[in-house]
């Protein structure tokens, strides 16, 4: 299917794909970890509701990731916090491969992975009310204007998280470019069921660990927004009000 079919099958389905699959170099040992991992790590995906204590043989908080990268944040969230389970979604190979070798290195248990269109897999696999955090940082900035449509963050999509978060979850976005962080603060403002945690920007919360690349940017001076948002604890009502007023 060509790009142009592509777009317009997406929006047909409900969402513009903020994503492009392009497979990139896929390592010997990225792929070794993959194919050694994913049948213990691994969640495939079906358009039905994944019981998440289940899937990770206890009851605990389920921190939810959408694109991970090359899972190195993943990884050292999950080892600095044994007490909550991950689940990070990724649709390339190369960062699917990446966290899988870091999951192995580090022995953790509390990692699992998805990798499938993020909007497919809230939408049907996660649970209203059942997610005690997101974590999207530093989504593909999409900086030509003709390609903001594509950014992750709008708000069909918060709209989506905010249902899938607890009351009191909370929803941290963090980015390096700073019009589509001014776009995230507005998106996210202006979902009913959220509220700023902050004023505005957030400090960087103390689970998000600093990349070597935000490093590089800050001792160049290039900025970080990180947001901080949380559910109402009175927006199940609000939820419900919402879902009886559709069509």
């Amino acid at each position: 299917m060509g790009g142009q079919q592509a777009d317009s099958a997406a929006v047909r389905a409900g969402h513009i794909r903020s994503f492009v699959r392009r497979q990139g170099r896929v390592s010997n040992a990225q792929q070794r970890y993959r194919e050694a991992m994913m049948d213990s790590i691994g969640v495939p995906y079906a358009a039905t509701r994944v019981d998440l204590d289940l899937l990770f043989g206890r009851a605990a908080p389920k921190i939810l990731e959408i694109g991970f990268g090359m899972g190195e944040t993943s990884a050292a969230i999950a080892a600095a916090h044994p007490e909550n389970d991950y689940l990070g979604i990724e649709v390339h190979t190369p960062g699917v491969g990446s966290l899988c070798k870091l999951v192995a290195e580090l022995g953790l248990s509390n990692q699992r992975i998805i990798q499938h269109d993020a909007v497919e897999v809230l939408r049907e696999m996660i649970a209203p009310a059942t997610l005690a955090g997101v974590h999207v940082f530093f989504p593909d900035p999409w900086p030509k204007k003709r390609h903001h449509k594509r950014r992750l963050l709008q708000p069909p999509l918060v709209g989506l998280l905010a249902s899938r978060l607890q009351p009191d979850g909370y929803l941290h976005c963090a980015t390096d470019w700073q019009d589509y962080a001014q776009q995230m603060l507005a998106v996210l403002s202006s979902e009913a069921l959220l509220e700023n945690a902050a004023t505005d920007f957030a400090p960087r919360p103390s689970h998000r660990p600093q990349t070597r690349f935000e490093q590089r940017g800050l001792r160049l001076g290039h900025g970080v927004w990180d947001l901080l948002f949380r559910r109402r604890h009175d927006s199940l009502e609000a939820e419900d009000h919402r879902q009886d007023q559709l069509p």
